[in-house]
């Protein structure tokens, strides 16, 4: 029986965003993809983003995979965070809907426990 996997211990960005509805959850997808090949996938360590939507149309979550905090601590520290936020700015200020961030403190996290299937 295979009860506690703990295979992973990748370190993560989470980014939540509350949206108006399923039109807007495709566009805030489509733009923040753009935004990770734009800014964010060629840094080393980085492994995915991984783009979740909610079935009611009202959440968005873009779940960013890095090898490890030190990568992702070297993206922060010398990456364009300045042209990376206007980016997400102008991105915001296009879309037809709403999408407001709902991320509270510093949106990072390490898995510590994770169960899997039984065999």
């Amino acid at each position: 029986m295979n009860t506690g996997m703990n295979t992973d211990n990748g370190f993560y960005s989470i980014i939540d965003y509350t949206v108006d509805g399923p039109e807007t959850q495709a566009e805030l997808v489509n733009a923040f993809a753009e935004l990770q090949t734009r800014w964010v996938n060629f840094y080393p360590g980085f492994r995915s983003a991984r783009f979740h939507v909610s079935t009611d149309g009202t959440r968005v979550y873009n779940i960013v995979h890095w090898e490890s905090e030190a990568d992702y601590r070297n993206f922060v520290e010398t990456s364009d965070t300045e042209g990376r936020m206007a980016a997400i700015q102008q991105a915001l200020e296009g879309l037809s809907g709403r999408a407001e961030p709902r991320m509270s403190g510093i949106p990072t996290y390490k898995v510590v426990r994770e169960i899997g299937p039984r065999d």
